[in-house]
């Protein structure tokens, strides 16, 4: 039996497997298989030869990804200096096309990506080349219109198949592998995971680990922290073309409703955009020097031992005190270590010896 007909036939019998206390045990075991086996197939499929891929640049970036003729390109132009080819039939685009788009004194790179279809996950109209890109940006949006709105569930199933993880956090689970001693795990008191099926799955990796769980998992996420290759972004969406029709989408994540070609909606999707990637701006003071107008963009949980390092590493070598003003201070010109974490529009001066 091939990998394609094996991994077809574990999907089927997950399928016809009614999901219960008593199966739980059998159904992960199933997935850890199909999981897998996938993985196998994935790394067969590779694709040869050179793919296409841009150099992130700015502050952060975004991935526009979404079905063929939606406005992807049409938006790109809009929002950025970009250029891309618009056309009103399918595949316009062939290869991925940056912009830079300046919001409230951050550098946000937008990346049109050709259209996604059916099977991208699986190599198809050069889905892995797409998805490969989508993977290392800052944060996906994914774009439909008004026509193409019931292909947003295929959408976010392609990028889960290709183990990218939407507006979700990695699950908090520690791995140890040795070389004997066999499997033992600790749960945290409220996962609700049966011993038996996370031993199952484990064992279909491993032999030997120490592993504890943290907080309440499932047996996906168990699966995913052991491939350990998932990636987590925040997403949004865009729903396009509002000028041609009124529709309204339930999804879990922010949506916005914009026409790219009429300019509708679109200073709320920049909004949107720059409040996903949860940027935070700090202003210099050098000592005994006015403010600088541009702004260090970070992200947020940036430290001034961040700040320091962005300015050149001699700046912690040499630390003694940084000196704030705004959100991130309790009091004006208040004194801080290495280790106080930044807010927007905080204004900091280093002082150094």
């Amino acid at each position: 039996m091939s990998i394609e007909e094996e991994i077809r036939r574990l999907e089927e019998e997950i399928k016809n497997t009614p999901y219960n206390k008593a199966t739980e045990h059998h159904i992960g075991r199933l997935k850890a298989k199909l999981a897998k086996l996938k993985e196998e197939a994935k790394k067969r499929k590779a694709p040869k030869g050179q793919g296409f891929f841009v150099k992130k640049a700015g502050d952060a970036s975004v991935a526009i990804i979404g079905p063929p003729s939606v406005g992807k390109s049409t938006l790109l132009n809009k929002l950025t200096n970009a250029n891309s080819k618009v056309g009103n039939y399918g595949f316009t685009t062939t290869k991925i096309i940056p912009g830079m788009m300046e919001y409230e004194g951050c550098q946000i790179q937008l990346l049109d990506l050709p259209g996604i279809i059916y099977g991208a996950s699986e190599g198809k109209g050069r889905g892995r080349e797409i998805i490969a890109m989508a993977r290392v940006v800052d944060l996906i949006l994914i774009m439909i219109d008004v026509f193409t709105v019931n292909e947003l569930d295929y959408i976010i199933k392609e990028l889960w198949n290709a183990g990218i993880r939407l507006n979700q956090k990695p699950p908090d689970v520690i791995i140890k592998k040795k070389d004997r001693g066999g499997i033992n795990i600790e749960f945290a008191k409220n996962c609700r995971l049966s011993y038996e099926t996370a031993k199952a799955i484990i064992m279909e990796y491993m032999s030997n680990a120490d592993v504890v769980i943290r907080e309440d998992i499932n047996i996906e996420q168990l699966i995913d922290a052991i491939l350990g290759n998932r990636v987590y972004l925040p997403a949004m969406v865009a729903v396009n073309k509002i000028d041609l029709g009124n529709v309204k989408i339930n999804v879990d994540m922010d949506v916005v409703y914009i026409s790219a070609e009429k300019g509708y909606g679109l200073d709320e999707l920049k909004k949107k955009i720059f409040e996903k990637l949860e940027l935070v701006r700090v202003y210099l003071r050098p000592e005994g020097k006015k403010v600088e107008e541009k702004p260090m963009v970070l992200r947020k949980g940036a430290t001034v031992r961040d700040v320091c390092l962005r300015l050149h590493k001699d700046f912690v070598k040499n630390f003694r005190y940084a000196i704030i003003d705004g959100p991130s201070a309790d009091f004006p010109k208040q004194r801080v270590g290495l280790d106080h974490e930044v807010m927007d529009g905080d204004i900091i001066t280093i002082v150094a010896r």
